[in-house]
């Protein structure tokens, strides 16, 4: 039985790169519709998350040019994560596959016929998994290793490897999409929805063209976002950091009392403005990390739309 696949696509000024995207993906996707492994009616659905260059008027073109292309238009600038919720809960109402990928082409698009395989022998969800970093800086490198096994302590599953390159039946979306949370971090979210999954390994290539959407200022408050958005650990932290802070203090109480029987008290300015500060640190640091959960239910509480749609052809394409 022949399957309707979407390809989710988020873009955010991706104009010297979109051509290239649409030929890659365009290519794919009518040889397995030759092959009669999925429908005619399958889509690629570009996601503009508010670009800033031409990235939508090319989009647009690309619609009239070809009839497997759509294009769905945030109202401004929601992020990544949001573009790729949008474009899974427009897709999920007329695909049985859906399929994520950047437009960067990084992610080796010739695996998603082996995707749709495992899908076939009765996988749910498809992790695209790099089998290797050798593209990536070694300062990339370590801190992602160091990330990934951060989150496996404080007990977040995730896939090792794996960004947003995935392959999610029509049940599976449908489970990601109940979650309502506004703080989304889809590695960690995909894994919570449950049934069968597996993984496909590529390696992973350099950005065809344009520049990274994440230099190290974003990719720091994804990695926050994740562990805050998953685990209560780092609140568990700061009470072990206060309890070693009172042992302490009862160590150099004990130890000045000593002093003062012996009568070797001598005034220390050093010693007063090192607890002083020690206790200021460990205090700011506290209320930050506090803070940062503080935030997180401040901004689920509002119960804000997490994206607005200005313009979308993607329904009128599945239903002509």
């Amino acid at each position: 039985m022949k399957n309707t696949l979407t390809i989710v696509v988020p873009c955010y000024n991706e104009q010297e790169v979109l051509p290239e995207t649409v030929k890659e993906l365009g290519d794919i996707l009518e040889k397995l519709v030759d092959k009669n492994v999925i429908t005619p009616k399958s889509k690629i659905l570009f996601v503009n998350d508010g670009s800033k260059d031409k990235t939508w008027k090319l989009i647009s073109k690309y619609t009239k040019e070809h009839n497997y292309v759509t294009g769905l238009k945030f109202s401004r600038n929601y992020g990544h994560q949001n573009a790729l919720l949008a474009g899974m809960s427009v897709a999920v109402n007329y695909s049985d596959i859906i399929i994520t990928i950047d437009a960067d082409l990084q992610d080796d698009v010739n695996i998603i016929p082996k995707m749709i395989e495992k899908y076939n022998e009765g996988y749910d969800v498809v992790y695209g998994v790099r089998n290797s970093r050798k593209t990536d800086t070694f300062f990339k490198r370590r801190t992602a290793l160091a990330f990934y096994s951060l989150m496996k302590k404080l007990g977040v599953n995730l896939v090792p490897d794996s960004a947003d390159y995935r392959l999610l039946s029509k049940r599976a979306t449908e489970g990601l999409l109940a979650f309502k949370e506004r703080n989304l971090f889809l590695r960690g979210m995909v894994p919570l929805v449950g049934y069968s999954s597996t993984k496909v390994y590529y390696a992973r290539k350099e950005r065809f063209a344009g520049e990274s959407k994440y230099p190290l200022s974003k990719m720091l408050h994804f990695a926050l976002n994740g562990i805050t958005s998953f685990s209560i650990a780092p609140i568990h932290l700061i009470l072990y950091l206060g309890l070693l802070t009172v042992a302490i203090s009862i160590i150099c109480m004990v130890y000045v009392i000593i002093e003062k029987c012996l009568g070797h008290v001598v005034s220390g300015w050093s010693s007063l403005m090192i607890s002083i500060w020690l206790l200021g640190g460990i205090q700011l640091i506290s209320i930050s990390v506090i803070g940062e959960y503080i935030g997180k239910i401040f901004s689920e509480v509002k119960h804000r739309p997490r994206f607005t749609i200005e313009e979308e052809n993607y329904t009128r394409k599945m239903k002509d």
